[in-house]
């Protein structure tokens, strides 16, 4: 298990990629994973949204874990995506995965409760009650776009303060008040990624210590490099990348995701352009303009 006090850089949302039949592509998988660990990127993140991992049964979820592992083959670290609105649930899947195969294990990623819609107290208990019955350290995940509630500074703070168990925050919310009133109150060991590839570069700059990307997927050099550049304070030359990247890391998500960055590791070679329902293929318009933004990406 890597030292968690060393998690930071370069994380890789991992897509799941699928044959036409919709079973897993695990050669593709594969392809992934060593084009972004070849790419530079500094750990593996496994079944998070990007992952359609909501799609996929416990079954599958261990097989896909289980052959990302083996493929890893401890080059990077490996932190897994575990999260609901059924927080005794939760708890006990994290168990049962760190059970598993917990030397392999470096982190999870702990989304907020979705739908329920929680007040502060509930996530603080929520937050609480998974860090306790964790075996591994927890990184919460704040996207309320996708959850519907926001985990507030105040909440994120009293955590990072009270559980050691808690070693940081992927931050999504895209609230630069909120993020700066984090970075500036945090304790030292207490980590904060950039949930959102847009906005990386600027957060960085605040004091984020890296991200946790689905942009890296396609290109993980130019990510990797550009975040290494923000972590030695080399904002000029991060700034170059960053516009490089820009169109693309918002583009990908303008019909979804993992359904732009499908369509474009497809138009890479890497994976087919399949997914599960409720999710389908993007547009065809959206496709050729994202044709369009890779082939001057890649000059």
């Amino acid at each position: 298990m890597a030292e968690i006090s060393k998690l930071k850089g370069t994380g890789v949302a991992l897509v799941t990629p699928f044959h036409t039949n919709k079973g897993i592509d695990f050669s593709s998988l594969g392809r992934v994973i060593n084009h972004t660990i070849d790419g530079g990127c500094d750990f593996a993140v496994l079944l998070g949204t990007t992952s359609e991992s909501a799609t996929l049964d416990e079954q599958e979820q261990l097989a896909v874990l289980e052959y990302s592992i083996d493929c890893i083959e401890g080059k990077v670290p490996v932190v897994v995506g575990v999260g609901g609105n059924n927080t005794l649930y939760t708890i006990k899947k994290i168990k049962k995965l760190c059970c598993d195969i917990n030397e392999h294990i470096s982190a999870v990623l702990n989304v907020t409760p979705y739908y329920s819609k929680p007040n502060q107290k509930g996530l603080y208990e929520h937050f609480k009650a998974v860090a306790d019955g964790s075996p591994v350290p927890i990184i919460m995940y704040n996207v309320p776009g996708r959850t519907g509630v926001n985990l507030n500074a105040e909440t994120c703070l009293a955590l990072a303060e009270n559980h050691s168990n808690i070693m940081g925050i992927k931050e999504a919310s895209g609230n630069f008040a909120q993020c700066m009133e984090i970075l500036r109150n945090k304790p030292n060991n207490f980590t904060v990624f950039s949930g959102d590839d847009a906005l990386t570069l600027p957060l960085m700059s605040l004091g984020m210590k890296g991200v946790i990307s689905v942009t890296a997927n396609a290109f993980p050099d130019l990510v990797s490099q550009m975040v290494k550049l923000c972590l030695k304070q080399d904002f000029k030359q991060a700034r170059v990348i960053h516009e490089k990247l820009l169109n693309f890391s918002t583009v990908i998500f303008n019909e979804g995701n993992p359904t732009g960055i499908k369509s474009a590791l497809e138009i890479l070679g890497l994976v087919q352009n399949n997914l599960r329902l409720p999710l389908v293929k993007g547009s065809h318009q959206h496709f050729k303009e994202l044709q369009e933004i890779i082939k001057k990406i890649k000059r």
